[in-house]
């Protein structure tokens, strides 16, 4: 049997996911999370074979989440479901070592057969997300996102230098350099706008 923790805050998606996946493959659902913080407490709890979470969810999303879940467990293996293939997402997602990618709107059956690929040691990657992870239109480069990713936790231009062991002024030009590419007034602008278009 593979075991399961499912962690999606749509209600309904998650309880039928968890009456219905049991019935396309040995799969035993072992526990379900409401949210982000709820989806690490469960999984460190029960460490399941396969853990299906949901990319965007209240508290902390699920990117967050699996990155904190992996400081503790490493070789969790992780099933990320979405109804939004953005660019950005998958290759942030593969990072973190997101082993498989499914739309939400799949069938039960097909998550089931994407949940024994991903438990056998295998990846998968359905062809959707893909494809609309090919349209990647981010103009930043790794350090021009490292430096905003750290500028929207709320840190100074001193703290971002310190934190990713740079010079002040490399950190500004990285900023000056985000926010001519965003288009934008402040690096917090900068910081808002690479988040929403899932730059960072």
């Amino acid at each position: 049997m593979t075991t399961v923790v499912l962690a999606d805050d749509e209600v309904l998606l998650r309880s039928a996911l968890a009456a219905l996946l049991p019935l396309e493959g040995d799969i035993t659902i072992v526990a379900e999370a409401v949210d982000g913080p709820d989806a690490v407490r469960v999984t460190l709890a029960h460490r399941p074979d396969v853990l299906v979470i949901d990319l965007e969810m209240p508290g902390i999303d699920g990117l967050d989440a699996v990155a904190e879940i992996r400081r503790s467990l490493p070789g969790q293996v992780v099933l990320m479901l979405t109804r939004h293939a953005r660019p950005g997402v998958l290759r942030k997602a593969l990072r973190l070592g997101v082993q498989g990618f499914a739309s939400k709107s799949a069938e039960p059956a097909h998550i089931a057969t994407v949940i024994a690929t991903l438990h056998s040691g295998r990846r998968w990657i359905d062809q959707d997300v893909s494809a609309a992870a090919i349209v990647d239109d981010n103009p930043l480069t790794d350090r021009e996102a490292d430096v905003l990713r750290v500028t929207g936790d709320g840190y100074s231009v001193a703290e971002i230098a310190a934190r990713l062991h740079l010079a002040q002024g490399t950190v500004r030009n990285y900023l000056s350099n985000a926010m001519r590419k965003t288009q934008t007034r402040t690096r917090h602008e900068a910081a808002r706008y690479a988040r929403e278009h899932d730059w960072l």
